[in-house]
């Protein structure tokens, strides 16, 4: 029988990670593990809007990745829903909405797991417990969030 590939939703925080001498590491083997087709990559519109303004070395580290190993995640009127629901729960401030619908749109998504290196609004015992216990309230299931060094 063969092992399904995970579906591994990413923030921007991962794709800088593999150009910063802190997180590069464990960034690199995350990308590596999805171009050896181990794991299947989600990337969404707010992915791609955030890394506009990033250097073009670091926007070419998802140009590198193979086409059928990357899942488009689209932003929908129920990850805005979801995205509003952490909000109002106070998970998150609304000065960090788009961390939050991060986490929305792996959920609505059905990611086997989020990573990131975002330890303050994602990657924090405390949020991980209020982005689900928000999920479980609204119908959705509990998300896994990990940061890089935990999966690789």
């Amino acid at each position: 029988m063969r092992k399904q590939r995970q579906r591994i939703y990413v923030d921007t925080s991962v794709i800088g990670g593999c150009l910063d001498e802190e997180f590069a590491d464990a960034s690199q083997k995350l990308i590596a593990m999805i171009k050896r087709g181990e794991a299947i990559l989600l990337i969404s519109a707010l992915l791609a809007e955030e890394l506009e303004d990033a250097p073009p070395s670091v926007r070419a580290t998802l140009d590198d990745l193979p086409r059928q190993s990357l899942e488009l995640v689209n932003e929908s009127a129920e990850s805005r829903f979801l995205r509003d629901a952490y909000l109002t729960a106070a998970v998150v401030g609304r000065s960090h909405a788009d961390d939050a619908h991060h986490v929305a749109l792996a959920t609505v998504a059905r990611a086997d797991l989020i990573v990131s290196w975002n330890f303050k609004h994602i990657v924090h015992f405390d949020k991980i417990r209020g982005f689900n216990a928000v999920n479980l309230r609204e119908g959705y299931p509990t998300i896994a969030i990990y940061s890089p060094l935990e999966v690789v």
